[in-house]
């Protein structure tokens, strides 16, 4: 492939801002699209960007989970589920060393050779791939940028000693879970993140941790790919885990990727061990100096696939790379799936033709999220493509709907739950491809539903498990052992026995003593109810006239003065019964809605349309949006020269009007968006400087002493003398004045008394 754009490659440590960087050079094109590594970091970034630009400008694409606006301009995706084919002017893909992965890496080592932005492309990663870099992206310019924090070895220490604000990093549940029971006996309790969380759950974890409300995080490596944590102190209580393959050690890069969780933006760091472990020799100073081995070779599997049958797709995955840095990847789950699945007669007789050979290939796509037995998820995807494959060409309803209903169940342990909300995953994964279910957008809010049940249940029960309430590390040990015991007793919920049993008598004798269930805990419900409002539509919140924001009848903040009039901040209503973290997700959602807010506003002037119209016209645009809808004629003089006669045919079919004296867009005049252009005028003048919203049907307002007569502008009625004006009022009476009418023949077009007309008309033809 031609590189026609240039590509540029930022590689370097973490904490480095590469990110970063990368969404402000995406968000400086008008359209882009990230690929990253995670659905969390996904999910992350795509908060970041909506909080910039709204929510109905960023389409949101991972596996399980598809939020597309109309017209979105930025696509926030993880690497395997970015839409190929779609073009946009900005390309980024993050930790592009996972091209090396044994299981992924075939993904990332495509994107970096096939994908490109029109205008820019960036690829984001490990200085470790600078020689491959060089070699397979020859026209990339390398950049590196110092780690922005100071990174130490600080050896090793034992868990009742660490430092507050530490994360303890481990490689197996079990392990993850014993620390985590340690950390509540010894400092009251820790948040816990793994891969397996869904991003309700571990949102909900780590606002614990960010609130301060437990000082110590215990993880698996899903913390190592960016995720922005206030991590002082990273120590390491494993250094083996298990690939999916076999136990091996992790090795000084993949160490270096997690140690550098801690510090963040300027705030020095420092990484360890629990003891009695140790790092190996020279391994801490290499982390220190951020100098490791070079990446050798690249996972790479053929994109150009034959669908003429099966053998010959299998065939195609296995073609071998012509380049020596490049390596076949020979263990991919979705490859073993067809491999399996082609040993079936019944699938063979199905696929043949290109249509259902590329069909069976999709459907040996769906993850195994619930990594349990391979031949399970094998059947399930034999199942899946029969029914596909057969006249309905859809999954059957109410074969899916028993599958779900197995699912949705908030009672077990958190073992039980987390194995739930990964086989929720899948039916959800499903219900996005539009084409396998009928009604899938309905399914899609069903499967959403019900991962959110469960991760809030989870969500309870790390809580319940490994979080002191009322008292934290000085509560007694008795209290300790009493909490749990509670837990355990609601974890190992008994097996209903039947009635002919043996034991039927003492199990209704153990129901009849048992204690009922516990009743939520209030900041439980405070939980849930946070999470309703960081996932609820934009048309669940309104906007006043004054900018007072409310979902439903409970008011949340107030727009307020931002960088600019289109960017206001937002301030939180007294919700002080909220913690930190949980305070900080709302505003980010208010923020966002601000931002939607505009956007919906602004909609008649960010057509695709309206974007492509030529340089003077767009200048007459870009004053547009900045006056809200309105602008004054003499601001724009020289755009208006310029203007060729089927610039202004083209702007008027956009229902935008040059007149004499003012240029607006009259679908901007209508009630709701002068109500919507108050609330953004009461944030940027401030409540005392922006006028009273005129009644319905109001062609003009007395221009009031004190209003800043910028804000009737903005508002679409622009001072002209003693009367603030509508927009297309205004430009209806200068033109009649121009045809030689009377100015006092004219008061009741202008709204005003007789003796005020005089002094509005010489205003207007001054």
């Amino acid at each position: 492939m031609v590189d026609a754009s240039p590509i540029t490659a930022v590689l370097g440590p973490t904490n480095t801002g590469k990110t970063h960087r990368a969404i402000e050079r995406m968000l400086a094109h008008d359209s882009g699209m990230i690929g990253l590594p995670l659905r969390l970091l996904a999910r992350e970034v795509y908060d970041r960007v909506t909080t910039r630009v709204g929510e109905a400008r960023v389409a949101l694409v991972t596996g399980e989970e598809k939020r597309v606006p109309r017209r979105p301009d930025y696509w926030v995706c993880t690497v395997e589920a970015m839409p190929i084919g779609l073009e946009v002017d900005f390309l980024a893909i993050d930790e592009i060393q996972l091209a090396a992965h044994d299981q992924r890496g075939h993904v990332f080592t495509e994107r970096l050779l096939l994908s490109r932005g029109r205008r820019e492309t960036w690829f984001l990663g490990a200085d470790t791939m600078r020689p491959l870099m060089a070699e397979l992206v020859p026209t990339a310019k390398l950049v590196q940028h110092p780690r922005l924090s100071r990174l130490a070895s600080a050896g090793a220490g034992k868990l009742s000693r660490l430092p507050p604000r530490s994360a303890v990093v481990a490689f197996s549940t079990p392990q993850v879970y014993e620390i985590a029971e340690r950390l509540r006996a010894q400092r009251g309790g820790a948040a816990v993140v793994l891969g397996a969380l869904s991003p309700r759950t571990r949102n909900a974890q780590v606002a614990l941790f960010q609130s301060g409300e437990v000082d110590y995080l215990v993880a698996t490596d899903a913390i190592g790919m960016g995720l922005n944590l206030d991590v002082r102190h990273v120590a390491f209580a494993a250094l083996r885990k298990f690939d999916g393959r076999a136990v091996r050690d992790l090795d000084p890069a993949e160490l270096a990727q997690i140690a550098g969780r801690a510090g963040r933006h300027l705030a020095d760091g420092t990484f360890g061990t629990v003891a009695p472990l140790s790092l190996p020799d020279g391994v801490a100073a290499a982390i220190e100096a951020h100098r490791f081995p070079p990446v050798r070779r690249l996972l790479w599997r053929n994109s150009e696939l034959d669908w003429s049958s099966i053998d010959a797709l299998l065939a195609s995955l296995r073609e071998r790379p012509r380049s020596r840095s490049l390596k076949l990847v020979d263990d991919a789950e979705d490859t073993a799936a067809l491999m399996r699945l082609a040993e079936d007669p019944e699938v063979r007789a199905r696929a043949r033709g290109r249509e259902a050979v590329a069909l069976l290939w999709e459907v040996c796509r769906i993850p195994d999220f619930r990594k349990l037995l391979f031949e399970s998820h094998v059947a399930l995807l034999a199942e899946i493509y029969g029914q596909l494959s057969g006249p309905g060409a859809a999954l059957d309803t109410d074969w899916m709907a028993a599958r779900v209903a197995e699912i949705d169940d908030v009672g077990g342990d958190i073992d039980t739950l987390i194995t739930r909300i990964a086989s929720i995953r899948t039916w959800t994964y499903i219900s996005n491809h539009g084409r396998w279910v009928r009604d899938a957008a309905a399914w899609q809010d069903r499967t959403r539903a019900i991962e959110d049940r469960l991760s809030d249940a989870l969500h309870e029960r790390l809580v319940q498990r490994f979080v002191e309430r009322g008292g934290g590390a000085r509560a007694s040990s008795g209290a300790r052992a009493v909490a749990r015991g509670g837990q355990r007793r609601a974890e190992a919920e008994p097996e209903p026995v039947a009635a002919g049993h043996p034991f039927a008598r003492i199990a209704a004798l153990r129901a009849l003593l048992a204690p009922g269930p516990a009743a939520p805990a209030p900041e439980d419900d405070r939980a849930r109810w946070v999470e309703a409002i960081v996932g609820a539509p934009h048309e669940r919140f309104s906007v006043d006239e004054a900018g007072r924001i409310a979902h439903g009848e409970r008011p949340l903040g107030q727009l307020a003065r931002g960088p600019t009039l289109l960017l206001p901040d937002v301030r939180l209503a007294e919700l002080d019964d909220l913690g930190a973290g949980a305070r900080s997700r709302v505003l980010r959602r208010l923020v966002a809605f601000a931002r939607d807010l505009v956007e919906e506003l602004l909609a008649p002037l960010r057509s695709p349309e309206v974007r492509a119209l030529p340089g003077a016209a767009r200048g007459i645009v870009y004053q547009l949006e900045q006056g809200l809808g309105t602008a004054a004629a003499r601001d724009a003089e020289e755009q208006i020269a310029e203007l060729a006669p089927e610039d202004r045919a083209l702007l008027k079919a956009h229902g935008i009007e040059v007149g004499e004296r003012v240029i607006y867009v009259q679908q901007l005049l209508r009630r709701g968006a002068l109500e919507r252009r108050l609330s953004l005028c009461a944030a940027w003048f401030g409540r005392g400087r922006v006028p009273a919203c005129p009644a319905p049907g109001a062609v003009s307002v007395p221009a009031a002493r004190g209003v800043d007569p910028k804000a009737y502008a903005a508002i679409g009625y622009p001072v002209f003398g003693t009367r603030a004006l509508r927009a297309d009022v205004a430009e209806r009476v200068h033109r009649a004045l121009a045809s030689g009418e009377p100015a006092a023949r004219l008061s009741s077009w202008m709204g005003c008394p007789a003796r005020e007309a005089p002094r509005v008309a010489a205003s207007l033809l001054g």
